[in-house]
């Protein structure tokens, strides 16, 4: 049944849309071109930066301020080369993919960019601003693993048909996911590029929030590198994920870490239990999923 929903959706896409995700590997840039491509000239129209409106899936909460400029500076001289893709909506449009080309229009001094029309619901319109930011911009890591949740959300898949389609190993799906259970302060000096990607490994493997802040800080304000974290992070006062207590064999240990890879969330096992964590219903069964125990 699920599945007949899914070729159902699928089909009332339209052709690039329903290309980009039946592939094996998901191309944005080849659904983008297509689109382009397929478009007739008097189809690209002009239209006025100030009726646009940035899309409200949009993952990336923050732009580089020197890239942007230096994309403004090329459009200065050679001007917008491939028109954005937008959406009507009640008042002016929204922008489905090129928010970045409008930001650098408005700062080169532009009122008008090309633009493409297409009717794509929220849904498609979220998939597809997760796609453009995954493949072609470097997103801060809370920015990616945010995108990716939404994304195994969304398509119904697997940590591990998730990494296939986009290229990535799932391991590393799985370590960034991690990094949504960090403290928000911690998120922030992450989305503020205060704490960088290893760091913030580092101290996803942490199990108590109160000194997974102090040791952020640390990393601020002593300029801690990650080498200096790791040695600190295996003192044994710091709580680690799936720690093991003295009184656990290394079978158990073995079996944690085994479960915590496959099922890409926290697992205990104590006093003959085995306790899986999961975020929400959608997280819930993803992990049955994986397990088997429902059809996907």
């Amino acid at each position: 049944m699920k599945e007949m929903e899914q070729q159902t959706k699928r089909r009332a896409l339209g052709k690039g849309l329903e290309e980009l995700f039946n592939n094996e590997q998901i191309d944005f840039n080849s659904f983008e071109k297509q689109i382009i491509d397929t478009t007739p000239k008097d189809e690209i129209i002009e239209v006025e930066l100030d009726k646009l409106r940035p899309n409200p899936y949009q993952p990336r909460k923050v732009f580089d301020e020197e890239k942007l400029n230096e994309l403004a500076s090329s459009i200065k001289e050679h001007g917008v080369f491939q028109p954005i893709i937008i959406k009507k909506s009640i008042k002016g449009y929204e922008i489905i993919a090129g928010e970045r080309r409008v930001k650098a229009s408005t700062l080169a001094g532009l009122t008008k960019i090309p633009a493409i029309v297409r009717d794509f619901s929220d849904e498609e319109m979220m998939e597809i601003a997760l796609l453009e930011n995954l493949q072609r911009e470097n997103l801060n890591s809370i920015e990616e693993a945010t995108a990716y949740k939404k994304l195994l959300e969304k398509l119904s898949i697997t940590q591990e048909e998730l990494a296939k389609r986009l290229g990535k190993s799932r391991s590393h799906i799985t370590n960034m996911l991690g990094l949504l259970h960090l403290p928000e302060e911690v998120k922030e000096l992450i989305n503020e590029n205060k704490i960088s990607m290893s760091h913030a490994r580092v101290l996803s493997k942490m199990d108590e929030d109160e000194k997974i802040i102090d040791l952020a800080n640390k990393i601020v304000n002593n300029n801690l590198n990650v080498r200096e974290l790791e040695d600190i992070s295996k003192q044994n006062d710091i709580p680690k994920k799936h720690h093991i207590d003295n009184h656990k064999n290394n079978e158990y240990h073995y079996l944690e870490e085994q479960l915590c890879e496959k099922l890409g969330t926290k697992v205990k096992i104590k006093s003959k239990h085995i306790e899986i964590n999961f975020v929400n219903n959608n997280d819930l069964n993803r992990i049955l999923e994986i397990l088997n125990l429902i059809e996907k």
